[in-house]
């Protein structure tokens, strides 16, 4: 699965993108966003506030109790703005 990360998000952990195999255990976005943080300080402390953490699936939008099933691409980032 890749992860890609934008925004300020991406600037905090000095890349764009991992690619991660994580255990049958992580079952949803919450569960992968917990899983990577576990596994990387620095992610931990870019992501500690959960609430400012969007993700899309496959280039779809969804909340963090969302299933990742055959999940290819995860992508993780700030809130948006319009303009």
């Amino acid at each position: 699965m890749k992860i890609l990360y934008f925004a300020w998000l991406r600037e905090r952990l000095g890349r764009d993108s991992d690619e991660v195999a994580p255990p049958d255990s992580v079952a949803t976005i919450a569960d992968l966003v917990e899983w990577l943080a576990d596994r990387d300080e620095g992610f931990a402390f870019a992501t500690a506030n959960r609430k400012l953490i969007r993700a899309a699936i496959d280039d779809e939008l969804v909340d963090h109790a969302a299933p990742l099933g055959s999940a290819k691409t995860v992508a993780l980032f700030p809130p948006m703005t319009g303009g």
